[in-house]
């Protein structure tokens, strides 16, 4: 970066790669993604092309966020959101990176628990 370029979010996100599950409505098939972010107001996640949702599309997801504790421990509270797709990056041919804006935000700051500065990756 050059210095000059603002980072215009509101609140830090959380970077995972845990599994997220979506679909237009969940008693249809469920589509998978990996997450990439979270803030409590929206995610970030990946998921194969031919299963992505299309800008301004009201989805519902699933997913599972560490809730963080003392002594470097956490928990997995487990969260099902819907909202609208507001930006699709194509990554490759194969991949597309979606962002989903929450219409009910989660009920804390996931980038911003006091161990949130460690990266976390998925051990399954």
């Amino acid at each position: 970066m050059n210095g000059t370029s603002q980072d215009r979010r509101r609140e830090k996100r959380l970077n995972y790669h845990w599994p997220i599950w979506f679909a237009e409505d969940f008693t249809d098939n469920l589509s998978q993604g990996q997450m990439v972010d979270i803030s409590s107001g929206g995610a970030a996640f990946t998921c194969l092309a031919e299963e992505s949702p299309y800008p301004g599309q009201y989805i519902t997801t699933r997913f599972s966020v560490p809730r963080y504790g003392k002594d470097n421990t956490f928990d997995l509270e487990s969260h099902i959101r819907n909202g609208f797709v507001c930006r699709i990056d194509n990554i490759n041919g194969y991949m597309r990176k979606i962002a989903v804006q929450f219409s009910q935000p989660l009920t804390f700051r996931p980038g911003e628990q006091q161990n949130a500065e460690m990266e976390v990756v998925a051990t399954a």
